[in-house]
């Protein structure tokens, strides 16, 4: 089956303690409009390396179009990735070409896309790493192998799924989960980024909990072979949110799990 006709929408990340974008994830999207699972259904097992292959390129050469700051972050497919070194020979063209620098380039590998085994990610992970490339972990929480796979791959980000964000502010569970999560990636130096965030407070209270980055709709949606601009009133917004924390410390305390 020939690849189907695709193109990147990008959506920022933001790290709300400087207010900047600290990268853009690449979506894919068919040309003409749609969802990226009118692409996806068409990837199989014959066609998926060259699928993951030109979504690198594709990227790469739209980020650096775009003159893109900061990291790209792109997903990959474990499962197409026969041999780390020689599968990132396209990568390292394109990005020549591109003069898009390497140590700019962030790959998500999601839960919820299993590798064949551990030892063959394990390899990947630390290719990439060796060429100064930021690994991250994508819809953390989503599946049911989240703690295995962090115990096996330690990566640079990993980025909590909406499962475990969507309403955080007013579900204790949610809450504690999100907790532990977040000082357990601080104990192994791993950067947390919180996604699917719609509404200020749910960043408020994340950012309570400890993080600083974070993607979702209520900073910007994606936006087809452009960088959309970021929502500069929700910081303001997340600011205020946090100061009303401020005002009932304990039930906020209580809630978490934290001491008083």
């Amino acid at each position: 089956m020939p690849l189907p006709d695709f193109t990147m929408a990008f959506q920022p990340i933001v790290d709300i303690e400087t207010r900047t974008v600290y990268a853009h994830e690449a979506l894919v999207r068919p040309v003409g409009g749609g969802s990226a699972a009118e692409v996806l259904e068409r990837i199989n097992e014959v066609n998926r390396y060259s699928f993951d292959q030109a979504c690198r390129v594709k990227a790469i050469e739209l980020a650096a179009r775009l003159e893109m700051q900061g990291l790209l972050s792109i997903n990959f497919l474990p499962n197409a990735v026969y041999q780390p070194a020689a599968c990132l020979r396209k990568t390292f063209e394109a990005a020549a070409r591109a003069r898009f620098p390497l140590h700019h380039l962030m790959f998500e590998v999601t839960e919820n896309e299993p590798s064949r085994d551990v030892g063959h990610l394990q390899a990947i992970f630390r290719e990439y790493k060796r060429h100064g490339m930021i690994t991250a972990i994508d819809d953390f929480g989503a599946g049911h192998s989240g703690l295995n796979m962090l115990a096996d791959f330690q990566p640079d980000v990993l980025k909590i799924d909406m499962a475990l964000t969507r309403a955080v502010h007013r579900d204790e569970v949610r809450t504690k989960i999100a907790h532990a999560i977040i000082n357990l990636c601080r104990s192994l130096n791993i950067s947390v980024i919180a996604e699917g965030i719609e509404t200020v407070e749910e960043a408020a209270a994340l950012r309570e909990l400890g993080v600083r980055l974070f993607q979702g709709y209520l900073f910007a949606r994606p936006a087809v072979e452009r960088l959309p601009e970021v929502e500069a009133a929700s910081f303001d917004a997340i600011d205020e949110a946090n100061r009303r924390m401020l005002i009932d410390p304990e039930a906020w305390q209580a809630r978490r799990g934290a001491p008083r």
